[in-house]
């Protein structure tokens, strides 16, 4: 699936040889990406802004906060419960065959017969355009990130007021 609006981008010729195995892979890890990419900047923004989660209220935002993480026994646990959730996510994100529901509508469908939110009800226009949507909203999520990440490690601030994670 290409996108409406930035059509097909594959600069690298990954799949210029009309591989459809290998771009639905290259499409499920970049909604993946996107969709993690997407909490990232959520949550590196709510951070800066200063909300925290109660018996966190000491952990620095940022890059920082792994460092204080590791340092205290319950910022290890912090980083097992993290852990744990990264694990279930993997195993959940998949099809789920075993479940004897029906196969994923597109790479990336992973409602697995539980969750619908009205999706079944859109027509197929409607049903482009939002995936559309989605991925590109992650392709700007995954350089968000990014810039978020490295003006941090270069010391400038791209957030309003002139804030600096981690400092």
């Amino acid at each position: 699936m290409c996108t409406s609006q930035l059509g097909m981008f594959d600069p690298l010729g990954l799949v210029s040889d009309g591989n459809q195995a290998l771009f639905d892979a290259l499409r499920e890890r970049e909604l993946k990406h996107g969709r993690v990419s997407m909490l990232a900047v959520v949550g590196y923004l709510t951070t800066a802004a200063g909300i925290r989660f109660p018996g966190a209220e000491n952990i620095p935002d940022g890059l920082k906060s792994f460092p204080a993480l590791m340092e205290t026994s319950d910022g290890m646990n912090v980083i097992y419960q993290m852990g744990a959730f990264f694990a279930v996510a993997e195993i959940v994100n998949r099809d789920a065959t075993w479940l004897d529901k029906e196969p994923a509508e597109f790479i990336g469908d992973y409602r697995n017969g539980a969750l619908d939110f009205g999706w079944d009800n859109f027509d197929e226009e409607t049903k482009f355009q939002k995936r559309s949507i989605e991925l590109n909203n992650g392709r700007a999520a995954m350089m968000g990130i990014w810039g978020l990440v490295t003006h941090e490690l270069i010391g400038e601030s791209i957030l309003p007021g002139g804030y600096l994670p981690g400092q």
